[in-house]
C-alpha cells in the first residue's frame, strides 16, 4: 500500500515520497473515521480524505512535513468535505445542515491529541448486517486505504465488479444506519472475532491464492498482517487479536519455502527451513507471550500456539507431536469443527502412527460433514501410503484430484498420483 501520487507537474523526491507513504500508513483510517464521524458519509469521507493527501503530495516537499500530520490531514479533508457539500448539495435543502458541520469545531492542526477513530471504522465495516465480500472490501478500502483497483487485482475480480461491490455495501451501511457513533461501540467479543475472521479471510486470500497464477499473493498476506497489528494495538488487553497476528506470522515466516522452483507446494516436513524467516517467527513468539499473559485460550491463540510448535522444530522429526495434539484438544473444546478434527486426526498420525489417523479419518468420512473437501482424502491417502497400502492410497489421491480447488494443489496431487502408479 502507497499513498496517492500527486497530479501535474510535481515530481517527488524520495524522502517527501515516503514521508507521504508513511502518513498514509499510519494516518489514512483515522482520518477516514474522523470525518466519517463529522459528515456521516464514508463515502464523502473517504473522497475527501483521498484529496488530502494528493495536496499533502503536493505541498509537503515544498513546506515540510507538518508537526501533526493527522490532524493537518483531518483538517484539510474537512475543508474538503464542506467545500464539496456547499457546491454539490441544493443550497435551500442543505443550507442548515451545513452550517451545522461548518459550526462544528475543525481540529487544530498543532494538536495530535484527536479522537482515534479507527476501532470504531473497522467495527463498521465489519458489521454482521455486511455480507463477508462486503466487509473484507470495505476494511481494504476504507481501514487498509488500498485503491478499487488493488482490491479488484487482489480478489481477481474486475474493477467495474469490485466498485460495485463497494458502492452497495456503503448503501446498505447508510440504509440501515450504520456508522461511526457518537459513544463508540462496546468492545463485545463476538465483534471482535468477526473483524478477526475478515481479516484471518484476507490473509488467507493471500497465503493460498485459491485463484490466479501465483502461489502467494505477499502483498495480501501483508496488508492482513498490517490491518491485526493494528487490531491489536487498538485492543491491548483483548488476547485474541494478538494471536490472531502471531498465528499470520508464523505462517507467513514460512512463505519463501512453501513452493518448489516448479510452482509446486511443498509439504511441511520437506520445507527447506532455512528458508524460513526467523524476524518473523521471534516477533510472533512475543506476541503470543504477550497474548499468554493477558489469558490466551481462544481459537486464534491456540491456532498460533501450533504453528509455533511447527516453527519451533529444527527439522521434522523434532516436531513435538504430542504437544501439537494435546493443543488440538484444547481447539476442539473451545471451537469443534470437523476441520479441526480433521487436523487432530493427521497430528495423530504422525504422534501416534498412521493406523491411529486412519481409523479418525476413517471415522469423519463416514459422515457428511467433510464431504467435497479435498483435504479428506487427500490426508488419508497419506495415511495409506505411509502404512505401504499403495494402491488404496492412489485412489484417495485421484479422489482429492478430482476435488481439489486451485492449480497448485492438483499439480502437487498429479505428482503423488504419477509417484504411486510408477509413471
Amino acid at each position: 500500500m502507497s499513498g496517492p501520487r500527486a497530479e501535474g507537474p510535481v515530481a517527488l523526491s524520495e524522502p517527501a515520497r515516503a514521508a507521504v507513504d508513511a502518513a498514509f500508513r499510519d494516518h489514512w483510517a483515522r482520518a477516514v473515521g474522523a470525518l466519517w464521524r463529522r459528515f456521516g458519509d464514508p463515502d464523502l469521507a473517504e473522497e475527501a480524505v483521498q484529496e488530502a493527501f494528493t495536496r499533502a503530495a503536493a505541498r509537503w516537499p515544498a513546506e515540510g512535513v507538518p508537526a501533526a500530520p493527522a490532524a493537518w490531514l483531518i483538517a484539510t479533508a474537512g475543508n474538503v468535505a464542506v467545500d464539496r457539500l456547499r457546491r454539490d448539495r441544493t443550497p435551500a435543502v442543505k443550507l442548515a445542515e451545513l452550517e451545522v458541520r461548518e459550526a462544528e469545531a475543525a481540529p487544530d492542526m498543532a494538536d495530535e491529541r484527536l479522537p482515534d477513530d479507527r476501532l470504531e471504522l473497522i467495527f463498521a465495516c465489519c458489521h454482521p448486517a455486511l455480507g463477508r465480500e462486503a466487509q473484507v472490501a470495505l476494511t481494504l478500502r476504507l481501514a487498509g486505504g488500498l485503491s478499487t483497483p488493488e482490491i479488484a487485482r487482489a480478489f481477481l475480480v474486475s474493477e467495474p465488479v469490485m466498485a460495485q461491490r463497494l458502492v452497495r455495501a456503503k448503501r446498505r451501511l447508510r440504509v440501515a444506519g450504520i456508522g461511526l457513533r457518537e459513544s463508540p461501540e462496546p468492545v463485545l467479543p463476538e465483534r471482535v472475532d468477526q473483524v478477526a475472521a475478515v481479516l484471518y479471510l484476507i490473509f488467507n486470500e493471500g497465503y493460498t491464492a485459491s485463484s490466479g497464477d501465483a502461489p502467494v499473493r505477499h502483498d495480501l498476506c501483508a496488508e492482513a498482517i498490517r490491518l491485526a497489528r493494528l487490531l491489536a494495538s487498538l485492543l491491548p488487553r483483548e488476547p485474541e487479536p494478538a494471536g490472531l497476528v502471531a498465528l499470520m506470522l508464523f505462517h507467513h515466516a514460512r512463505a519463501a519455502a512453501r513452493h518448489g522452483d516448479d510452482g509446486l507446494p511443498v509439504l511441511l516436513d520437506d520445507q527447506d527451513r532455512g528458508l524460513w524467516d526467523r524476524s518473523l517467527i521471534e516477533e510472533g513468539e512475543a506476541v503470543l507471550r504477550g497474548a499468554a499473559a493477558a489469558g490466551w485460550l481462544g481459537v486464534y491463540c491456540l491456532q498460533a500456539a501450533i504453528a509455533r510448535e511447527h516453527a519451533r522444530a529444527a527439522s521434522a522429526t523434532d516436531t513435538d507431536w504430542p504437544a501439537i495434539v494435546a493443543l488440538y484438544d484444547d481447539l476442539t473444546a473451545v471451537a469443534p469443527s470437523p476441520v479441526v478434527d480433521l487436523n487432530r486426526a493427521v497430528a495423530v498420525s504422525m504422534s501416534d502412527g498412521p493406523a491411529a489417523g486412519l481409523a479418525l479419518v476413517d471415522r469423519l468420512a463416514a459422515g457428511s460433514a467433510l464431504a467435497g473437501y479435498h483435504l479428506l482424502p487427500a490426508a488419508r491417502a497419506d495415511m495409506l501410503r505411509r502404512l505401504g497400502r499403495r494402491e488404496e492410497a492412489l485412489a484417495d489421491y485421484r479422489r482429492a484430484l478430482e476435488l481439489a480447488p486451485g492449480a497448485a494443489d492438483r499439480a502437487f496431487l498429479s505428482r503423488r498420483c504419477a509417484e504411486l502408479s510408477g509413471h
